[in-house]
């Protein structure tokens, strides 16, 4: 539906979804300068872009720090304020080798029942398994717990004191059933930055992409529509 409106690009971050999977350094901090990088030889000027979750933080983060300019800027369930992390999150910050040495059944078992609190409606198994299969294997299994291990709150530290400075239009959708990140941090995210409509989608968590993709799809085009109005 959104390609029908715009061109679409997609940004699969380092160390994530299909993309390489190197032992180093795949935290926010490096997301961002690859994202400008990828901005630059894509030729964008002002584009209008969405983003999820770490994507979010990498919006915004390129944005403050890189200084890339846009349109407009949809943010779902962003990682953005600060102190984050579940249990299971701190837990691999500490013991990474130990999680990424876990026996394969075991780590899938994790991952499963991880995945599955993400969303309010039960994914169907072709699903799940698309949600499985970059982090399944020897180099995935090892990929994701890096991640998890280079989790920072830092990086939401080093930019969530300027979301006054955004130059852009924002608009901001948040699952209201999140156990990821709560619906606390969006309305906090909301009321840093300055004229963002806060829209809080029901019977909806984290994957809001999933639990509700009409909310996504309605509220972007609205959002766009509004802003073509103002031009």
């Amino acid at each position: 539906m959104l390609a029908r409106q715009r061109r679409v690009f997609c940004f699969d971050m380092l160390g994530y979804g299909r993309s390489d999977k190197p032992n180093g350094d795949v935290s926010r901090g490096v997301q961002n300068e690859l994202f400008a990088a990828l901005y630059g030889h894509w030729g964008l000027q002002d584009p209008d872009v969405i983003a999820h979750d770490f994507g979010g933080s990498t919006a915004l983060r390129a944005h403050l720090l890189n200084e890339l300019n846009y349109r407009s800027l949809v943010l779902i369930d962003p990682v953005a304020i600060s102190p984050q992390g579940s249990l299971l999150v701190q837990a691999a910050k500490e013991h990474e080798e130990v999680f990424s040495g876990l026996p394969s059944y075991v780590h899938e078992a994790i991952l499963r029942a991880y995945i599955s609190g993400s969303v309010a409606n039960a994914l169907r198994d072709d699903e799940i398994e698309l949600y499985l299969a970059p982090w399944l294997g020897a180099e995935g299994q090892k990929a994701f717990w890096r991640q998890i291990a280079q989790m920072d709150d830092r990086y939401s530290e080093e930019v969530e004191w300027r979301y006054g400075e955004i130059r852009c239009p924002v608009a901001i959708l948040w699952g209201e059933k999140d156990e990821w990140i709560p619906l606390e941090d969006g309305r906090e995210l909301a009321r840093r930055v300055r004229n963002a409509p806060f829209h809080i989608v029901p019977n909806a968590k984290h994957l809001v992409q999933e639990d509700a993709p009409e909310a996504i799809v309605s509220t972007v085009l609205g959002f766009w529509r509004g802003l073509e109005k103002r031009d």
